[in-house]
């Protein structure tokens, strides 16, 4: 029996420990439910899936590598460390897999407009990148401080030909951004399906990111029986939202001798009060329609990586911590820092800075496991958008 209890309803858990859920207006609602039938009408439909593999094979690069980093591994000591290389997809991060997968759906329901959220711009250059090619007006929401310190992204985004409006209420980052999508979609459901992506909102959005974020686990368990024989020990990824997080877990989460860490992000240090990691040091409570663990003062949201800087978190990784399935640690802004540059200068590849906080906790526990253990962290998305931030803070001047 799985170990994931979820409702038709999206709720997932049972009893007091339950997470997920919609808790959204009525006129909200009836867009939502409208969303959820044509998912589970079309996820099992031979059309459907068989038009997904096309493009994940041929538009978006699928199966990527799992790839061993045998100098980290042995430059660490103890664990062989994989990568799983989700930097090698079309648009350079795991988004891709999720924005086809709604896309498919948004043109099914007759969808006449695309709006979406983004946080580091990875999913709104996904987005933008489904939107032209299935030629669809597409609207982005991005936190005016992110289109500042993601300035190649929101370009990307309109060289595709989406157009970014920039949030510009309370922190002006993700969450300001998510605000103002939502608010949209309620006030534009009839023509406009919100491609929302991360693995957070009210049902069926938790569900239906899920569902095509799998692909990323079930390729590394296919590939990592074929390359050892065996499961890892650990699957790990950062979790800030948590898709990239829930699409390798999920596929393990009935393989109970796989251990499951999601690295979220430490931002100053917990006890500054200023970080995004309400899974370490927050309570259940409601945020953007659905129940999760919160940040007790969301007003101090804070990380070194745009795409993480959200106060709440997917209800099934609520639900993990709940049950202790999965485990939740922290990162601070200067280890994930550290991990950037020290894939780069070890492998030959430059991590996000969201993927960096997995690259630093799995830096800290491979020493301590013995050589036979595996551990296998998805490396969400490339380096490139983070490449003048990082000169900056460590004091590049990129115009000589």
């Amino acid at each position: 029996m799985s170990v994931v209890k979820v409702s038709e309803l999206g709720v997932y858990g049972e009893g007091e420990l339950t997470f997920g859920g919609s808790y959204v207006p009525e006129m909200l609602q009836g867009a939502l439910d409208k969303v959820a039938e044509a998912f589970l009408q079309y996820k099992d439909d031979p059309e459907f899936i068989a038009e997904y593999r096309y493009y994940m094979k041929e538009y978006v690069g699928r199966p990527n590598p799992l790839y061993y980093a045998k100098n980290l591994s042995e430059q660490l000591g103890g664990a062989k460390i994989y990568l799983k290389r989700e930097d090698l997809n079309h648009t350079g991060a795991h988004k891709i897999n999720n924005t086809i997968g709604q896309i498919l759906l948004a043109k099914r329901m007759g969808a006449k407009r695309i709006i979406a959220e983004t946080g580091a711009g990875q999913h709104g250059v996904a987005t933008a990148t489904v939107a032209a090619l299935m030629n669809i007006p597409c609207t982005i929401y991005m936190g005016e401080v992110d289109t500042k310190r993601q300035a190649l992204n929101v370009f990307r985004m309109e060289l595709l030909g989406a157009k970014v409006v920039a949030a510009k209420s309370g922190n002006r980052t993700l969450k300001e951004a998510v605000d103002e999508a939502l608010m949209d979609f309620a006030q534009n459901a009839e023509d406009t399906f919100y491609l929302l992506g991360s693995a957070v909102g009210p049902h069926p959005y938790p569900l239906m990111v899920r569902h095509f974020q799998s692909i990323i686990g079930q390729e590394a368990k296919e590939q990592i029986l074929e390359k050892e024989g065996r499961l890892p020990d650990y699957v790990m990824a950062c979790v800030g939202g948590g898709s990239n997080a829930i699409g390798l877990f999920y596929p393990f989460v009935d393989d109970l001798s796989v251990k499951m860490i999601g690295v979220e992000p430490g931002g100053r240090g917990i006890d500054t009060g200023y970080h995004a990691a309400p899974l370490t040091a927050g309570k259940p409570d409601i945020i953007h329609g659905f129940k999760c663990y919160v940040m007790d003062d969301a007003d101090k949201c804070h990380s070194i990586a745009a795409g993480l800087d959200y106060p709440g978190v997917g209800p099934e990784h609520s639900y993990y911590k709940a049950i202790g399935r999965a485990e939740y640690v922290s990162v601070n802004d200067g280890e994930a820092l550290d991990a950037f540059q020290r894939l780069s200068k070890t492998e030959g590849i430059i991590p996000a800075l969201e993927s960096s906080h997995a690259v630093a906790y799995a830096m800290k526990l491979a020493p301590t496991l013995s050589n036979d253990q595996i551990i296998v962290i998805n490396l969400s998305g490339r380096g490139d958008k983070d490449v003048a931030q990082v000169a900056e803070m460590l004091g590049a001047d990129l115009s000589e």
